[in-house]
């Protein structure tokens, strides 16, 4: 094993951990009613801290080294220490907690959908630079600018659609927004149309995640919710798992253009999926 590897393994086990603890303790702060909020704004503090994190750590690697990174990477894990040491804790809720094989079986449909979803994000954000390039372009850097933009603006601005009009609805809204963005880029004849379609993605796919989750937590008792978001999250990150090798796949047989075709495809199954929850009746 190399000498970073367990430093990675004890980061991304931390990370995952410290995701659900956070969106729990959200929720059990604000309420239940509050989840989509809870869940936006630690996507976008999570994805500002990415934005902001990967350029700087370039910067100090190049030219202090690579141990200030990890001597700045600590500071700042102390420094969150002390900022929530004496924030109230959330009471413990009492109840039959459900196995998390249960829970898993619970949240596995609402995952799927997610899933199928979010392969669009991990195929923009992995090949859009390959994608430009073979087609002759440059300025593949601002399409991700574009994209995130429009993530985070859309989480800003059109959160609160979610307790107004449902999560099923703003999900198949938006799976539907982000199907075009796709379809724009896989068709795009100019980088115009690609920045187009990746801002259109980008709106789209930024409500999914809450919306679904919405729905997804309903489906099991309060006492598991922590259980219950721990598994959702799994499929989030399936999908950035999946979304690379297949559509590797995809472009050494076909072309790069065609990835955002099959991702289109899969985010139009992942609304059918969602279409078919949306007319289930909902666990008690």
């Amino acid at each position: 094993m190399a000498p970073g590897e367990p430093g990675r393994l004890l980061l991304g086990t931390a990370q995952g951990l410290i995701g659900v603890g956070t969106i729990s303790w959200g929720i059990g702060q604000v309420g239940a009613d509050q989840t989509a909020r809870v869940i936006s704004w630690n996507g976008i503090a999570s994805y500002g801290a990415i934005a902001i994190g990967a350029p700087l750590g370039v910067l100090m690697v190049a030219d202090y080294g690579f141990a200030s990174l990890g001597i700045a990477l600590s500071a700042l894990a102390a420094g969150a220490l002390l900022l929530i040491r004496n924030k109230p804790s959330v009471p413990v809720i009492r109840g039959e907690r459900l196995p998390f094989r249960a829970v898993f079986g619970r949240i596995a449909p609402y995952g799927t959908s997610l899933t199928l979803a979010s392969i669009g994000y991990g195929t923009l954000t992995t090949f859009i630079t390959l994608f430009y390039l073979s087609r002759g372009w440059t300025g593949a850097a601002y399409c991700l600018t574009v994209f995130g933009s429009c993530f985070i603006l859309a989480r800003l601005f059109f959160i609160g659609s979610i307790n107004r009009f449902g999560g099923f609805k703003v999900a198949i809204a938006c799976m539907s927004i982000e199907t075009l963005g796709l379809v724009l880029l896989w068709l795009s004849p100019s980088t115009g149309f690609a920045l187009a379609g990746a801002g259109l993605a980008g709106f789209g796919l930024s409500l999914v995640y809450p919306a679904i989750g919405v729905e997804a937590i309903r489906q099991v008792p309060t006492s598991s919710r922590g259980a219950g978001l721990s598994a959702y999250a799994v499929f989030f990150d399936l999908a950035l798992a999946i979304a690379g090798p297949l559509m590797g796949a995809v472009a050494l047989n076909l072309g790069y253009a065609w990835i955002f075709c099959c991702a289109a495809l899969l985010s139009i199954i992942g609304l059918s999926v969602t279409v078919l929850l949306a007319r289930r009746p909902t666990a008690g």
